[in-house]
């Protein structure tokens, strides 16, 4: 087979790797990719080729116009491919760089990592971001092997592993509605077991059409970009004012994040870092907001003003607009047979990017906190504004209430930046001061 042309996109873009496809050796009780699988139900390999892995390697290198590629590799487990496989990929990334500098990240429950493993990682000097969701009762609450047995012990196990080796980590901690109730509980457990670098991702999943649930699936496929698209057969329509948490307004999954509850995490949490942490403990919710509040724009692709920058390419090569939008519909093609510039350049991906801003509600247009929001992800835009109009954000509650608890020490912190200081210097301003409610302060 030829190779395709090399297309430059003209612009940076981002992969989220899945050489193993939503193959897990968990059986989270949330997670959305697992039901991928039958997305490809006459696959027998659930690995990314050699043939696959070399041409996405070599495209994604000499596609992109920038010094520096980052490389990230997900799942489902991505571990489960086993060293040799990442042996493999690191030395197709020395073949091609062409003088570009080459970093790698690895996403992973931990449970699998191994002396051998955390060898390779540090060698390599990969960044590990490490799933954990809190202290033990928490985190095995959905986070359950395939017996569905607690894996706390074993992602701790995993954890020390890293910090045995030196391998540098981040954690990643999805808010469900349990954890939410327990927001400094949660933060304070992450700060213990030795985590500097801390994000925090909101659990949104709407509750599938009766339609979708006979094809198998259990998650609702995102809705179309489309402001006159409405809902769907089977949809049950959220007040925004509720968000789905009151009975008979059942518009998420039952482990979904309530927006108010996600709002209360989020502040109590900020109320003790910038008292406590800051230039210690870096959550990265916060420095997006300070690059925001220092006129940077966003480093995030949800609070960004537009999207379709961050994509997804699946174990075969094909690619998706972007993680939470792999369906078929939003299939821009595979890497074998077409140019990865090229696809993230088409119009479909152009207008997928294009329409997070086109069709952000004239609700959104005039908020007084859209700058630091800009509608969040489309993923999660599945209710009504206050006057009817479509496409308002599930979440909007929890940030007009977060984005605006925060605004004075964002300015205070934007102004020591730009006067030379370190915004850890606002720890010397900020007493004790008043903190967003929640049920357990």
């Amino acid at each position: 087979m030829s190779q395709p042309p090399i297309t430059n996109a003209g612009r940076g873009f981002h992969l989220l790797t899945k050489p193993i496809g939503p193959i897990c050796n968990l059986d989270c009780k949330y997670c959305f990719y697992l039901e991928k699988q039958k997305l490809y139900p006459d696959e027998t390999q659930w690995r990314m080729s050699d043939a696959v892995l070399t041409e996405y390697i070599r495209q994604y290198i000499q596609s992109q116009p920038g010094p520096e590629i980052y490389f990230a590799w997900q799942g489902g487990e991505p571990t489960l491919l086993g060293v040799d496989f990442f042996r493999r990929a690191v030395a197709l990334q020395q073949k091609y760089a062409g003088g570009k500098t080459i970093s790698n990240a690895l996403q992973t429950n931990g449970t699998l990592l191994d002396d051998p493993w955390c060898e390779f990682l540090k060698a390599h000097q990969f960044l590990v971001g490490l799933s954990i969701d809190g202290p033990r009762e928490l985190h095995d609450q959905y986070r359950v092997d395939k017996e569905q047995k607690p894996t706390f012990d074993a992602v701790l196990r995993g954890l020390e592993l890293l910090k045995r080796h030196q391998v540098a980590f981040n954690t990643l901690t999805v808010v469900s509605r349990a954890n939410s109730q327990q927001p400094l509980e949660v933060y304070r457990f992450l700060k213990e077991i030795g985590s500097e670098f801390i994000q925090f991702i909101p659990l949104v999943e709407r509750c599938a059409p009766s339609s979708s649930r006979d094809q198998g699936f259990n998650f609702a496929e995102p809705p179309l970009l489309n402001r006159n698209a409405g809902l769907r057969p089977g949809m049950v329509q959220a007040d925004p004012q509720l968000a789905g948490s009151e009975p008979g307004v059942p518009p998420v999954t039952e482990w979904s994040v309530e927006a108010e509850a996600y709002g209360n995490f989020l502040c109590a949490i900020f109320d003790e870092w910038v008292r406590r942490d800051v230039g210690k403990t870096f959550v990265q919710l916060f420095d997006v907001a300070l690059g925001n509040w220092m006129g940077l724009g966003s480093s995030l692709c949800v609070f960004a003003e537009k999207c379709g920058n961050a994509l997804a390419i699946e174990h075969n090569g094909d690619l998706y607009s972007c993680d939470h939008f792999v369906y078929p519909r939003y299939k821009l093609g595979n890497v074998m047979n077409q140019s990865l510039g090229a696809m993230v350049n088409s119009p479909p991906q152009l207008k997928f990017g294009n329409d997070k801003l086109d069709l952000l509600p004239n609700y959104c247009r005039s908020c007084e906190v859209r700058f630091a929001c800009n509608g969040e992800c489309p993923k999660h835009r599945f209710i009504q504004t206050p006057d009817g109009e479509a496409g308002l954000n599930y979440l909007c509650p929890a940030y007009k209430k977060f984005f605006s608890h925060i605004d004075p020490h964002m300015k205070k912190m934007a102004h020591l930046l730009r006067n030379g200081y370190a915004a850890a210097e606002i720890r010397k301003q900020s007493g004790p001061g008043s903190s967003c409610q929640t049920a357990n302060l």
